[in-house]
């Protein structure tokens, strides 16, 4: 069974001392000291959050249940970056649902991974011991194993902690789990009592070197650079030759017959004789059948039946027999004749040399594809085995209708086409493994009379003769085969459980488009066929992660990175924020150590904008704006913008637009909270008390919602930082999620403010292409119009401090200065006296880069509107909007062109 991290580890209370242990207290005259230590801090919380149980859902009745399964990595080994975007978008939903105020569940566990783990462990044989799995034997083998899933399976559990996965560990499954292996006898058993499941001798995808059966989509198909073999098979009667065309002469010592199309004149006479086979001493039949394609090569083929897919179907047609000329291990048998024992690359090259000195070769290039197994890389062989399969048309309907009728939706949607194409185009699922790691298959074949029975457990006698000697099936499960039941076996089917009954079926899916047909699909028809429901309703589709130069990670590249080195360097935070605001759902994602560093400077600027209002937060007890009428310029902006923030990232969270909810938080914070509120607000320390208590409250409720909202993104610091808040809820994660207020609705508070930012970045700039100190005090004067003139003159406090003014004057009579900045602004004219400050060259210089960007602009939008299709298919707002734009622009360009001249007049 899979260990679980239960709820242990308390290393702090819930209330006002939060999650900061030993730290220190919390509350509203709390101080956030020193900078921020990322690796100290994160372990703490993750301790305090599993310690205070707050990842298992409350099973309240009045609560909705909000439930996603993790898909479960395999024990072969450590996480990657795409197992930490894929867990980030899984703890990113579920934590905003749970502040949301349903009862989450996010359920882990992991897979066994039978191919793919089964050949680490025996490469960790070979390495160590010099023995292979055969010299250890099944069962010892198979304990080793087990040791190895343990180790890795603490240590991926810990990656995902280090990560801040808000998962329940106390229902942590794992696929080899009893309960979860006796749903897979479940699924087994009733597929065969259905005659859905069923045995037979089929051409199979066969692994050499993992000396297994392969599914269809196991294999991947690599175009290669290989020769087309043309051989020349003389006809039995002496009359000539048949001359046919393959990319595999060795597998001639299986051939049955050459085919060739029944409408194919050329052969038309042939069909019915007999061609000597070359380099043996048996002869074959020409046949006509329509699968042959007169167009390649030279029309007529060899027929393999036992090595090739489309043959073996030829051959059953035509009641050819079968000869199988290859080993497990793809060496050639004794049906080769002199070339039995040799590799079946060997044995081409001579084959070749010997149809060569025969004269009966021609070689022309070709390229072709080649299928390779997934887990190992080695050239696949079609092989004529004895297998398992699942009957697969009977469930591919109802999975199919399940996705077109909406009950299954694809995020984003085009994946839906790639499901839907896969499943229309469905093969039989070929289930048996020739593995010694994973579920062994419930079949047991009778050693007196040859039956096979099929049963959930052992059966003591055989059924149909009484007798006692009863082997069970060798071959193991697919691996695909238990994951295909994880939405509903990991929840106790097939009992009738709590957990059954409230959290399924699911609510959301995340995973990679490359698994969608290896495991999406078969998850929608197996719970389909055991439950009746679609396991899940949403599936969120995230694309690869990439290095810079938009690589696949590899070892052979050398280009691999750790996810907890990252973690190690930056922060969990700083990793989860890039990895999910980096690339909408769907895209693949360059990795940038740049993108984690810009994420990491958010987490230090939010920790020093909480410090500051920690320190000037005073007596406030609560969190809670202030009324309206108490609130200053300054508030009503910050608030209005709040609002906005709020119901911008909301929606997008309930759209899955991540990336655009990320940035919507990231911009609200990094620009108007920490940039300008913040900098306003200590305007109102120089103040009377109330202004100042208005000031500390709004930063208190403006830094608790704003915290609220990034939550998601950055569990930590959030957590931190929000538990030396004043605060009632025990822990920042089942706080509520913020709604929007229309009490805080102020457009006119933003449009005032924006007019004070205006001046406050004009002069910035200036000072900046002046190379004016930002601490000496300069001369601002302002000239406005009714009603901005009123708007400036009641932010003069803003302005004073902002723009460090040694006098401002605001008026619309402003007779400017002689020697000047002038800045024209849409709202205000603003010149800055130059006298002692800088040169006239300087100001011309910049003016005249200030008006090749409006001659820009305006050419721009000229263009724009003079295109008539846009003016046409463009909404009427919109046309009104650019119309408005150019007339600002133009207005601009005529002030600054005129204040270019009169500069130049007095030189």
């Amino acid at each position: 069974m899979a260990q679980s991290t239960g709820t242990t580890g308390t290393t702090g209370t819930t209330g006002t001392t939060g999650a900061t242990g030993a730290t220190g207290a919390t509350g509203a005259t709390g101080a956030t000291a020193g900078s921020y230590d990322a690796a100290a801090l994160e372990a703490r919380i993750y301790q305090w959050w599993l310690g205070q149980e707050l990842f298992s859902p409350s099973g309240d009745k009045g609560k909705k249940p909000f439930t996603v399964v993790m898909p479960p990595p395999n024990v072969t080994g450590v996480l990657h970056l795409g197992h930490a975007l894929d867990n980030t978008i899984q703890d990113l939903v579920i934590r905003f649902r749970r502040m949301q105020g349903y009862d989450a569940l996010w359920l882990p566990g992991m897979d066994h991974a039978g191919i793919a783990t089964q050949t680490r462990v025996e490469a960790e044989l070979r390495k160590r011991e010099g023995a292979t799995r055969h010299d250890v034997g099944r069962e010892a083998f198979v304990e080793r194993v087990w040791q190895w899933k343990d180790e890795f399976a603490s240590a991926i559990r810990g990656q995902l902690q280090r990560l801040g996965a808000s998962c329940d560990f106390s229902r942590e499954r794992f696929t080899m789990d009893d309960g979860l292996s006796s749903a897979v006898r479940e699924v087994f058993v009733t597929l065969y009592e259905r005659g859905l499941i069923y045995r037979g001798a089929y051409i199979i995808h066969w692994c050499p070197r993992c000396e297994t059966a392969l599914s269809d989509i196991e294999v991947e198909h690599v175009e290669k650079q290989g020769a087309l073999y043309h051989v020349a098979y003389p006809l039995a009667d002496g009359s000539g030759s048949l001359t046919v065309a393959t990319t595999r002469p060795e597998t001639m010592f299986g051939d049955v017959a050459v085919a060739v199309h029944p409408d194919d004149q050329r052969y038309r006479t042939l069909v019915g004789k007999t061609v000597r086979l070359p380099l043996t001493d048996r002869e074959i039949p020409v046949v006509a059948d329509g699968y042959v394609d007169p167009a390649f090569g030279t029309g007529a083929v060899k027929i393999t039946p036992a090595h090739d897919v489309n043959d073996f179907e030829v051959g059953r047609r035509h009641a050819l027999p079968t000869i199988n000329i290859l080993t497990r291990n793809a060496t050639l048998n004794e049906h080769a004749g002199r070339f039995a024992g040799m590799g079946r690359f060997e044995a081409r090259e001579q084959v070749v040399a010997a149809l060569a000195e025969l004269g009966i070769l021609q070689v022309t290039e070709h390229s072709h594809a080649v299928g390779e197994c997934s887990r190992c890389g080695t050239v696949v062989e079609p092989w004529l085995s004895t297998q398992w399969f699942v009957r697969m048309e009977p469930l591919a309907g109802p999975a199919l209708e399940a996705v077109k009728n909406g009950d299954v939706r694809f995020v984003p949607d085009r994946f839906a086409r790639l499901y839907e194409h896969w499943m229309e185009n469905i093969r039989d699922w070929c289930i048996s493994r020739q593995l010694w790691w994973g579920h062994r298959i419930p079949a047991w074949h009778c050693s007196d009379c040859s039956a096979l029975t099929v049963a959930r457990t052992a059966p003591e006698t055989c059924p149909e003769c009484g007798g006692g000697s009863l082997l069970q099936d060798e071959d193991v499960l697919d691996t695909w085969f238990s994951s295909a039941l994880w939405p509903f076996s990991t929840m106790g089917w097939p009992g009738e459980t709590a957990d059954m009954e409230r959290h399924f079926p699911t609510d959301v899916l995340v995973t990679g488009f490359d698994i969608i047909p290896f495991w999406v699909a078969r998850m929608i028809f197996m719970s389909l066929s055991f439950t009746g429901r679609p396991p899940f309703r949403d599936v969120l589709i995230h694309g690869m992660v990439r290095d810079a130069q938009n690589r696949k990670f590899s070892k052979s590249l050398g280009n691999g990175i750790d996810p907890m080195q990252v973690i190690d360097e930056f922060s969990a935070d700083a990793l989860r924020f890039m990895l999910v605001t980096s690339v909408a759902l769907g895209q693949d994602m360059k990795f940038f150590h740049e993108r984690v560093e810009a994420a990491q400077a958010l987490v230090t600027k939010i920790w020093n904008a909480a410090r500051f209002v920690l320190m000037n937060a005073g007596t406030v007890s609560e969190s809670r704006a202030p009324a309206r009428a108490e609130r200053g310029m300054a508030e009503r902006y910050i608030l209005h913008r709040l609002l906005e923030t709020v119901q911008g990232v909301t929606d997008d969270m309930e759209q899955y637009n991540l990336v655009d909810a990320g940035k919507t938080v990231y911009e609200f914070l990094w620009n108007d909270f920490c940039d300008w509120y913040i900098e306003l607000a200590k305007v109102a320390q120089g103040g009377d008390e109330a202004a100042r208590g208005v000031a500390a409250r709004t930063l208190v409720h403006v830094l608790d919602q704003a915290l609220r909202l990034l939550h998601p993104f950055m569990p930590f610091v959030t957590e931190e930082l929000w538990q030396k808040l004043p605060h009632e809820a025990p822990a920042i994660m089942v706080s509520e999620w913020p709604t929007p207020s229309e009490d805080l609705r102020d457009a006119e508070a933003v449009a005032d403010m924006q007019a004070v930012m205006d001046v406050v970045r004009a002069v910035r700039n200036t000072r900046r292409e002046m190379n004016i100190a930002p601490s000496r005090k300069i001369g601002v004067w302002v000239k406005a119009s009714p009603p901005t003139l009123a708007v400036l003159e009641a932010g003069r406090p803003y302005l004073e401090r902002l723009c460090q003014t040694a006098e401002l004057r605001i008026s619309s009579e402003i007779e400017p200065p002689p020697e000047r900045v002038a800045v024209v602004l849409a709202c205000a004219e603003v010149y800055i006296p130059l006298a002692g400050l800088v040169d006239q060259d300087a100001e011309r210089a910049r003016l005249a880069r200030e008006l090749a960007d409006l001659d820009f602009e305006v050419q721009r939008l000229e263009d724009k509107l003079r295109n008539p299709e846009f003016v046409a298919k463009a909404p009427e707002r919109v046309v009104n909007g650019e119309r408005a734009k150019l007339a600002t622009y133009e207005e601009r360009r005529q002030k600054v062109r005129a204040e270019r001249e009169r500069l130049t007049s007095t030189t």
